[in-house]
């Protein structure tokens, strides 16, 4: 179908005239649409893709030569990114027309079925956590810290400008927080741990009434449960700033409830049920008190009555979004990650409480009896903690760790090297089934 104002070599999402395009670069000065752009010549189309044009039955050999040069590797890795077993009911559902093809619900009205599954998200989190508000909104773990470190500016009780965090963080979380921090002049700063968890004597010494949040986690980067979490919480509280803690749904089906521990805002990935293993690509959580409900960033889905007083669900308090405020919303989070939020809803209810409570004990006793069994090798100390972990666990290893993660590589087996002489081992149900062939594979390696 033609249109007399489109481009007669565009399309009808771009409609504008070549008299209007003229027109505008006019406005800004500009002498054609390139000159907008500033693409290296080196990384610039120049009209020819240089790829010869090959059947699909070539193309698909071609592919498959390419990635079998890939290593085959058996991945004890964490550190914020978790293999557990999705089950096929998760693909198979998520996987229907009306989810799959779903966006942000601008209509809400029209899409009451991917908002009850949302809603669902919510309420799992909330009683998880015990706290009160939950949205379906961060992209991962590393934005909702960034949003709850704004939310505290916005809180009235919340006078100070310094956010603190764990010594131990995963550097790219550091990273997003201190971008998130740069905006409204947030100070970001560390605060010492001793044997993988806080220092709380440090952290009393340190934080002052400058402070707007006090950051923690359980587990912590390495692996650790925090056992001080509400000493943290008051310390926090009696300086008038907010706790928050970091987290995750199956951690938190075994441990102290956040509500229990003082927590006002609870963040973290939700991905670690529902996607497996993603490098990256996650599912921010966040969770916290009513009395902050107007500050929450992003979407919140909730439950109504329509005219016929049938139970409705819909997109509450919109006015905190930036399509809608604008340079006044609370938050520029847009896209809002709610396929990845229902297929974790799904693994979670698949799952039911007992079946998370039952993950959870195994990513106790599972990084348990792996350590005392790398533990049993000569030149290894595992864990360096002597504490309670979950998943994870860090190893002290008598040869240079570069050494040990490269030879483990060679066998057929990924882990993270930490610093020096030390390794991190994460082991899920998806990866039990290799500890014998991984256990004699260290302890090779180590000699």
């Amino acid at each position: 179908m033609s249109n007399s104002n489109s481009h007669a070599t565009g399309s009808p999402y771009a409609p504008q005239t070549a008299a209007e395009t003229a027109a505008m670069l006019d406005v800004v000065g500009a002498d054609d649409l390139e000159s907008l752009f500033d693409v290296p010549e080196s990384v610039a189309f120049d009209g020819e893709f240089g790829i010869d044009a090959r059947s699909e039955r070539a193309t698909r050999r071609e592919v498959a030569g390419l990635l079998s040069r890939n290593a085959d590797l058996t991945e004890f890795l964490g550190r914020g990114h978790y293999d557990h077993y999705v089950p096929s009911v998760v693909d198979d559902l998520a996987g229907r027309s009306e989810f799959l093809t779903s966006y942000t619900q601008y209509q809400p009205e029209v899409a009451q079925g991917f908002l009850q599954a949302l809603f669902e998200f919510q309420s799992m989190l909330v009683e998880l956590t015990g706290l009160d508000v939950a949205n379906c909104s961060m992209y991962d773990d590393a934005t909702a810290l960034g949003e709850a470190a704004t939310l505290s500016q916005r809180v009235r009780s919340v006078s100070g400008d310094r956010i603190l965090v764990p010594e131990h963080l995963r550097e790219g979380k550091r990273a997003v927080l201190s971008n998130y921090a740069e905006g409204p002049d947030l100070t970001v700063e560390s605060y010492p741990m001793t044997d993988g968890v806080a220092d709380v004597p440090a952290l009393a010494d340190g934080i002052g009434d400058d402070t707007a949040m006090v950051y923690a986690e359980s587990p912590t980067v390495r692996g650790v449960i925090e056992e001080r979490l509400g000493a943290i919480g008051d310390l926090a509280h009696d300086h008038d700033a907010l706790f928050c803690l970091g987290s995750d749904p199956i951690a938190l089906s075994l441990l102290e409830r956040p509500a229990d521990v003082g927590a006002d805002v609870v963040v973290g990935d939700a991905a670690s049920l529902g996607t497996g293993t993603a490098y990256g690509f996650g599912l921010g959580m966040f969770v916290t008190r009513e009395e902050y409900l107007r500050q929450v960033p992003g979407r919140l889905v909730g439950a109504s009555e329509d005219a016929a007083d049938r139970r409705a669900y819909t997109l509450t308090l919109q006015t905190r979004e930036q399509h809608i405020r604008k340079e006044r919303a609370t938050s520029n989070i847009c896209t809002n990650q709610a396929w990845v939020a229902l297929r974790t809803a799904m693994h979670a209810a698949w799952l039911g409480p007992d079946g998370l409570v039952d993950l959870a004990e195994d990513c106790v006793t599972r990084a348990r009896d792996l350590a005392d069994r790398l533990d049993d090798i000569i030149g290894v100390t595992a864990p360096i903690h002597g504490r309670h972990h979950f998943r994870e666990f860090l190893a002290h290893t008598d040869q240079p760790a570069s050494a040990i993660v490269a030879d483990l590589a060679a066998d057929g087996f990924a882990v993270h090297a930490v610093d020096d002489h030390l390794v991190q081992v994460c082991v899920t149900e998806t990866t039990t089934d290799a500890t014998d062939e991984f256990v004699a594979a260290f302890r090779e390696v180590a000699k």
